[in-house]
């Protein structure tokens, strides 16, 4: 049996360490050229910050991950700087770029995607400015190439994430000018109850928020961005606290982010279903709680598959992997299919809770001004998608271009439904998502013949 797997993150490595002891080589693949994923992405060699200064609470986890991995490497058919770029289902074959020119076909028998997220960011006055990144961009300037985005940085979004990377730069150098958070304290404290799920993670976001307030970073909780100024060059962040009373704050350089999206478009190319999570505001492809999907041979972990974090996709790609085993035949280990399927449960409860207490506000999106650039790739803006009198997001992608440009969507999709549904005034999901299309990200135009 060829099983092949997409990701070397959590999610990939648990899988690959599974289909390994059942005594399988599998086809180990990724665009990086290590192991890790974005979370526990590993710096350049000579890189001279230690790993508990890189991963902070996760150091521990992290050097786990990275141990496994390198025993793993030697074991398997490893593909790294490889980009999957669509997959043809009917015949159980993905479409391959290696190092950026060499195409490729890899055969499957199985697959397990393990494909992770990336931001998801709302569209605000001066976010094209030079300067501006998401929250994740900050992180990877930080892990693979020692630097930050600024000297004088601005935080802005709401979940764990922005907080982690505040005091990410803090603890690197940098006077962060000002962590703005798009919900309420009350609000968060309101879902606290449901956060007691997973203690160990809840105390670790108190001590975030403690650890920025003690080394006096400004905090605006309630807040709502307005507009990034500057000329060629970040230099202040307009906004307005809970009073709508408005601010400036001299920065040099902004990162921001609302929560994680699932990188799904091979799921979606593969013929895998997609269903709505309203808690988390996101599209997610369909699968079981053992990541099966309704396509034959094709298995689903991480947070390519909805939104969990690092601990979760370990867990669901130790379990994906086991689903496959079994459906082939292979004996299965129950007392580790009940652990795993037990940790699951539990995290799930506390992902829902965390979604309820750092919400989307889907208000800030869907009140994007007019003149504001919603698709970066196509130069897009707000008011041109409200005035195409589109009623499905397909359908303004065709009349408009948004979504039709390098990222596929990836970026601008969220907010362009949010804008769509608005301006119908119809639930969100009524608008539907933007459908997969390969190439998934750009390749040479001749690499695909």
């Amino acid at each position: 049996m060829r099983v092949v797997v997409v990701g070397a993150g959590p999610a990939g490595v648990r899988a690959v360490e599974q289909v390994v002891r059942a005594g399988l080589t599998p086809v180990w693949i990724d665009e990086a050229s290590d192991g890790g994923g974005r979370v526990y992405q590993r710096p350049p060699k000579g890189f001279r910050r230690d790993q508990r200064a890189l991963y902070g609470a996760d150091a521990v986890r992290a050097h786990e991950l990275h141990r496994t991995f390198d025993a793993l490497r030697g074991r398997v058919e490893w593909r790294p700087d490889t980009l999957v770029w669509t997959v043809r289902p009917g015949e159980r074959v993905l479409h391959t770029l290696a190092r950026g020119t060499e195409a490729g076909e890899v055969p499957y028998d199985a697959l397990i995607l393990c494909t992770g997220a990336m931001d998801r960011v709302i569209p605000i006055p001066g976010w094209t400015t030079p300067g501006v990144a998401t929250l994740g961009g900050a992180q990877i300037a930080l892990k693979a190439q020692g630097v930050g985005i600024g000297a004088r940085p601005v935080f802005v979004g709401t979940g764990p994430l922005l907080w982690l990377a505040a005091l990410q730069y803090a603890k690197a150098g940098a006077k962060p000018a000002l962590v703005l958070d798009t919900t309420s304290f009350a609000h968060k404290v309101s879902s606290a109850w449901g956060l007691l799920w997973s203690p160990p993670t809840l105390l670790r976001g108190l001590r975030y928020t403690a650890a920025l307030r003690a080394r006096r970073v400004p905090i605006a909780e309630d807040a709502t961005p307005v507009a990034i100024e500057g000329e060629g060059r970040v230099t202040a962040l307009r906004w307005r606290d809970a009073g709508w009373r408005e601010h400036v704050t001299t920065c040099d350089a902004v990162a921001m982010g609302w929560g994680l999206k699932p990188e799904a478009q091979l799921a979606d190319l593969a013929g895998v279903p997609f269903v709505f999570d309203a808690a988390g505001r996101n599209w997610v492809p369909e699968r079981d709680a053992a990541g099966r999907t309704r396509v034959g041979g094709v298995y689903l972990a991480g947070d390519g598959a909805g939104i969990g974090g690092a601990e979760v996709a370990e867990l669901a790609g130790a379990r994906a992997a086991l689903a496959l085993l079994a459906d082939h035949g292979q004996p299965a280990d129950l007392v580790l299919v009940r652990h795993l399927d037990g940790r699951l449960r539990t995290e799930w409860r506390f992902r829902l809770a965390l979604e309820r207490a750092f919400p989307f506000p889907s208000r800030l999106a869907a009140s994007v001004p007019d003149d504001t650039i919603l698709c970066r790739c196509e130069s897009i803006t707000a008011g041109e998608l409200r005035e195409a009198a589109a009623t499905e997001i397909n359908r303004g992608k065709a009349l408009t271009r948004v979504g039709m440009g390098r990222c596929q969507g990836r970026v601008c999709g969220p907010p362009a439904a949010e804008v769509l549904a608005a301006r119908l005034g119809v639930p969100v999901e009524r608008v539907g998502r933007l459908r997969g299309q390969p190439p998934v990200k750009p390749i040479p135009i001749g690499a695909g013949t």
